[in-house]
């Protein structure tokens, strides 16, 4: 059964609007609009659909919502499911960033993120503690999320070495099993599709060549690396975005870097969107709002792109990956490391959020971050405690603990305490 345009523009702009909460509550949400209210999917379509996306890089909610356009209307139809899961997040995104750039260091507005990043804090433990539960069933995967945690944090391996070494180690490291594939593949239309697409999510560098524009080069290219080896969401690659582009680019500070995050959280869409507001800092501090502007662009398209590539291509082979067996295990060992990198990522939020001063320790192999103990800071260990009473023992959701946080820390500046 087809359905028209309009249909279309006015399901999945309601699930754009509505997609607050990150990947649970916006999945949630599409199995109630597409499954239960109207029947656009089946339970079995849904559950096949959800499980390929999550083998896929990038936000497995907004390629789930790109699968499910593609199934009523085909490419346009995923166009419009995909476009809009991620619109109207990008429209507040840049609200913010435009906004962050120009007010953001006035004193009232740095103590209002003192609260937003010690929410922050909570929210990633939260989303480790989520996905281990699902990941580390055996001691196998627990062993290779405890590997991945002290080579992210001890020796400061590089993330796609973690994710592809987790990969071959779950693909051949395990007991060999067969494949039992019966559906037939479509390899020439996947290949004509993944050639016309990476012709696509190429032509902007066209422009930036004959520009000669390196730093739009370096942000393309950075952002297109980053979303080839999403994995796990935006929490997996937070960690390694921000070593990039604090220490190895110095486009943000860490302080900007744990506020984009914070910024990201509050708004509809994909989390990953904190790569635009990365990207339109960074681009500002090139010289102003017009490159903020277009470095957004680039890096939204250059990490959304790449989605509806892996939905066009590979959407019609659903059936045929479900009988690989291997493939299913190098992605059970990709989730594990992924709860080591989590973990990295919030022992790295914690310590910069609730230390003044951290001491760099460089003697190679091991690279290493240790907090001074005196510069301990009270008020944000204070906010992140009751964010995490609001959030885990009242059950609130994050938005409103994200706004009381938020006034606790700017009533605490305007008091005159110490942030």
């Amino acid at each position: 059964m087809t359905h028209s345009t309009a249909d279309l523009w006015r399901v999945f702009g309601r699930i754009g609007l509505l997609s607050f909460g990150g990947p649970a509550a916006q999945i949630a949400l599409m199995h109630q609009e597409l499954v239960e209210d109207r029947g656009w999917l089946s339970e079995a379509e849904f559950l096949r659909a959800l499980s390929f996306c999550m083998l896929l890089p990038g936000p497995e909610a907004m390629q789930l919502s790109t699968y499910a356009g593609w199934k009523r209307r085909g490419i346009v139809g995923g166009l419009i499911g995909g476009g809009l899961f991620v619109l109207p997040g990008a429209i507040v995104i840049a609200l913010l960033a435009s906004l962050y750039v120009t007010i953001g260091e006035l004193p009232w507005v740095q103590a209002l993120f003192v609260g937003i990043k010690a929410t922050v804090v909570v929210i990633v433990i939260q989303a480790l503690i989520k996905v281990a539960k699902r990941a580390l069933t055996t001691r196998r995967n627990i062993g290779i999320a405890v590997t991945a945690f002290i080579a992210l944090f001890a020796f400061a391996v590089p993330f796609p070495i973690v994710i592809f070494s987790a990969a071959i180690l779950g693909a051949f490291g395990a007991m060999p099993v067969a494949d039992t594939v019966k559906a037939k593949m479509n390899w020439g239309r996947s290949a004509a599709i993944i050639g016309a697409g990476a012709l696509i999510w190429a032509a902007p560098f066209a422009v930036i060549h004959a520009y000669d524009a390196s730093f739009m080069r370096d942000i393309g290219v950075f952002f297109s690396t980053l979303a080839i080896v999403s994995f796990g969401g935006a929490y997996a690659v937070l960690a390694y975005m921000t070593q990039e582009v604090v220490s190895g680019f110095g486009w943000l500070t860490t302080a900007q870097m744990i506020d984009a995050l914070g910024l990201a959280e509050t708004t509809p869409g994909p989390l990953i969107l904190v790569t635009q507001f990365v990207g339109m800092l960074a681009g500002y501090a090139q010289g102003g709002l017009m490159p903020a502007a277009l470095a957004g662009l680039l890096t939204l398209w250059v990490t959304f792109v790449p989605c509806f590539i892996w939905i066009f291509a590979g959407a019609p082979l659903i059936d045929w990956l479900a009988g690989r067996p291997r493939l299913s295990a190098a992605m059970a060992s990709i989730t594990a490391a992924i709860v080591g990198v989590i973990a990295n990522l919030s022992l790295w939020f914690a310590l910069h959020v609730f230390f003044d001063q951290l001491i760099q320790i460089d003697d190679l192999p091991l690279r290493i971050i240790v907090p001074t103990f005196g510069s301990i800071q009270p008020l944000p260990l204070i906010i992140a405690g009751i964010a995490a009473v609001l959030l885990v023992w009242r059950g609130y959701t994050l938005l409103p603990v994200l706004g009381i946080c938020a006034a606790i820390g700017l009533l605490a500046g305007l008091a005159g305490l110490p942030l």
